[in-house]
């Protein structure tokens, strides 16, 4: 084909508008479904504390002649004192004084745009943290204090490779380092799974979730014990799952199956919600930081901690495969 000559086109034109659509695309994952489903509760120090207790074990002996006079006496247990550090989690965010003059294509504001995006990744890391294998410490003057994350706390139903994998010790306090990972990664089988639901039935526990990542996830949906797949929860409700789970059903009740971005995939969590709570000394809060020249400065900061109420009512399988 051809033009006729001296035809003007938007190659040569001049004073052409833009053409920006007002939208920023972000895929981003922002979903924190531990996070979400977990309670919340205030810190009023640094150290939070509370205590467990259990009760003794079954005497099937318990049988008492008629009129017995009682002269000796049972000892009582006392309780557990156990606690978790506080830690500080935070992004920061500044903009020169040009860049909030100048108009912008879908975000007339910078700075509310950058902390946005600064809240959730606060999120994420937050996510990660009280998933990862972390002790907890309460730090000095120079290194930062942390709260010891999940791994650090199950040590009661947990199926790992036994030859080098070791479970976190611990008897009261703050757990101050995670567990042991094992040199050698399984395979996610049924197997695992119903080893972890025997142990935490015998410990009292009524596991609600099982909590693992994407690869573990597709593993799971082809479990023979799936019944019902991809149930989607849209709103938060008091005691609901919230995000897209399958349903196992075990010889020890039903179980919710979320996939998790943000935990490592060799671990699989046996949760109850009622006993997993984030504390927060302070809540999510935005500071405007001291102008020290042509910009503006923010810091976006919360100070939290992992309240793991009683241990034996979670449960975990360690090193499984990642692919």
């Amino acid at each position: 084909m051809a033009i006729i000559a001296n035809t003007l086109q938007t190659f040569g034109g001049k004073g052409l508008r833009e053409n920006l659509t007002d939208v920023i695309y972000n895929i981003t994952p922002t979903d924190t479904p531990f996070m979400a489903n977990a309670g919340r509760s205030k810190m009023e120090a640094v150290l939070h504390e509370w205590q467990t207790d259990s009760l003794a074990a079954v005497d099937t002996a318990n049988a008492q002649i008629q009129g017995n006079d009682y002269t000796s006496f049972a000892g009582a247990a006392v309780t557990i004192r156990s606690g978790n550090y506080s830690q500080i989690s935070a992004k920061t965010a500044i903009t020169a004084g040009t860049l909030d003059a100048v108009r912008k294509a879908a975000r007339p504001d910078e700075m509310g745009y950058q902390i946005a995006k600064r809240g959730k990744e606060l999120k994420r890391d937050m996510e990660a943290i009280a998933l990862f294998n972390q002790g907890g410490s309460s730090g000095n003057s120079s290194t930062a204090s942390t709260t010891a994350a999940l791994q650090a706390w199950i040590k009661t139903n947990v199926s790992y490779y036994t030859t080098d994998g070791v479970n976190p010790v611990w008897t009261s306090g703050v757990p101050a380092a995670g567990r042991t990972d094992g040199s050698v990664l399984r395979a996610f089988d049924e197997t695992i799974l119903k080893s972890v639901m025997v142990q935490g039935y015998a410990a009292g526990a009524n596991f609600s979730t099982l909590m693992v990542g994407p690869v573990n996830k597709q593993r799971v949906s082809g479990f023979a014990g799936i019944a019902t797949k991809t149930i989607q929860q849209t709103a938060a409700k008091t005691a609901t799952i919230i995000g897209a789970a399958d349903f196992y059903v075990s010889d020890f009740g039903t179980i919710a199956v979320i996939a998790n971005r943000f935990q490592r995939e060799r671990d699989a969590f046996f949760l109850d919600f009622e006993f997993v709570d984030f504390m927060f000394l302070r809540s999510f809060m935005t500071e405007k930081l001291a102008k020290t020249g042509d910009a503006e400065k923010r810091l976006l900061l919360v100070e939290w901690g992992l309240k793991v109420k009683q241990e034996a009512a979670l449960g975990a399988a360690y090193d499984l495969t990642t692919t």
